[in-house]
């Protein structure tokens, strides 16, 4: 199971140590795969961009009316987190009680 996040992200802290064998990937530091992008970009569309972060904060306009796919290979700590992808490639996107439940661990 891999977790998207952020190594200083305390909802992320919360679901590493629920998620035994987890492995966290740190955004900032390595990034997130195009196809990985692309795949959860298709599953939860623009949910996936957080508006509610400094970083969507200290955009312009006009780089708000990017290309979400853009914006987040270029920022990646736009994206919500986390996003978990199970060993199956299924996708779950924040650390909700849905998400908990999918996982087994709710």
């Amino acid at each position: 199971m891999i977790l998207y996040g952020l190594k200083n992200c305390d909802t992320c802290r919360k679901a590493l140590k629920v998620l035994d064998g987890a492995r966290l990937v740190d955004v900032r530091a390595e990034g997130v795969e195009p196809p990985v992008i692309e795949a959860a970009l298709a599953q939860f569309g623009e949910a996936l961009v957080n508006t509610r972060s400094t970083t969507w904060r200290g955009l312009s306009e006009a780089e708000r009316g990017r290309d979400p796919a853009a914006l987040l290979a270029e920022h990646p700590a736009l994206m919500k987190r986390p996003l978990i992808r199970d060993d199956a490639g299924v996708l779950y996107l924040g650390w909700t009680p849905a998400t908990r439940t999918a996982l087994g661990v709710g």
